[in-house]
């Protein structure tokens, strides 16, 4: 996929599968588990081997859902968690959400009457095509820290807990997260997550890329390879990525409009108008145009 800048950006397709389709529904054949193995390889600078996919809380059958976001959850060989969501559409209480999808698999995924020993470690990854908080870099990594409010130190394990739970530090224990700003990536890739984040971002995969799970992406996610059924919904699926990236881009402006003359108003509704007009001829249900775009149901009936 090539991308031009600038609103109302049009997605173009080009020899590979954009990372989020391919999530849904190529890379949870575990003969594609090489691919995903090399991404969570590259970030989490461990080799990662997944064991197993599992059920994750959001795999949402909503039509707005599908395109919006999608995520996967993965067992890697140690018996730890990794939640990989892909987030298409803004969203300003993100960072909650990230903290309930941690929270719940730490939850769900312990028997009960097991000792809190066996709390699984789980890292949060995600990927996201929006502005998310305010900062300068692409990728943001969190974790746990329980630091002295008088002596600044940090707090550590014990030996026996070290030996115990196999990890050198406190936050080893608790979630962790990753939060990949695609959208934000401009400039020439020159380290292996770089590169996966150019294809994240762009589609493309650079012949002199050489990150882990980039070799197996360009031979297993290529357009020619899916059916002509695949490719009907999978060029649907960008038609509504570039809705979306439109709506981003509509917000933000009258986000700066704010202020001005009242006249401005009706060049917003306008938007709308056209917004909602696209949304009925792909079919979109109506109350998740209404969550779109902020019209009631009988105001989208009437355009």
């Amino acid at each position: 996929m090539k991308k031009e800048n600038g609103k109302g950006d049009e997605l173009m397709a080009s020899n590979y599968i954009r990372f989020d389709w391919a999530m849904k529904r190529l890379l949870r054949n575990k003969a594609n588990f090489a691919v995903l193995e090399g991404f969570l390889t590259t970030l989490l600078n461990e080799k990662i081997v997944i064991q197993k996919l599992l059920e994750s809380e959001s795999n949402q059958e909503d039509e707005f859902d599908k395109y919006n976001r999608v995520d996967m959850l993965a067992e890697n060989s140690k018996g730890e968690l990794i939640l990989i969501e892909v987030q298409n559409n803004n969203e300003y209480a993100y960072f909650q959400r990230m903290l309930f999808g941690t929270s719940k698999l730490v939850t769900e995924y312990i028997n009960r009457g097991e000792g809190y020993d066996k709390v699984r470690k789980v890292y949060s990854v995600n990927i996201v095509y929006f502005s998310l908080g305010s900062g300068k870099d692409i990728v943001y990594h969190g974790k746990t820290e329980f630091r002295g409010i008088h002596q600044g130190d940090v707090l550590e394990l014990t030996p026996f807990q070290k030996q115990t739970f196999k990890v050198d530090s406190v936050s080893q224990l608790y979630p962790e997260y990753y939060i990949l700003k695609v959208n934000d990536f401009n400039q020439v890739a020159r380290s292996p997550l770089e590169e996966w984040i150019y294809y994240m971002n762009t589609g493309d995969i650079p012949d002199s890329a050489t990150a882990p799970g980039l070799d197996e992406a360009r031979q297993r996610l290529k357009l020619d390879k899916m059916t002509k059924e695949e490719l009907s919904a999978y060029y649907r699926h960008l038609d509504n990525i570039v809705i979306l990236r439109d709506n981003i881009y509509t917000e933000r402006a009258e986000g700066h409009a704010e202020g001005r003359a009242e006249g401005l108003m009706e060049g917003r509704m306008e938007e709308k108008r056209e917004m909602v007009h696209n949304m009925k001829s792909l079919n979109i249900p109506l109350d998740t145009i209404s969550q779109v775009t902020g019209l009631s149901i009988e105001e989208i009936k009437s355009l």
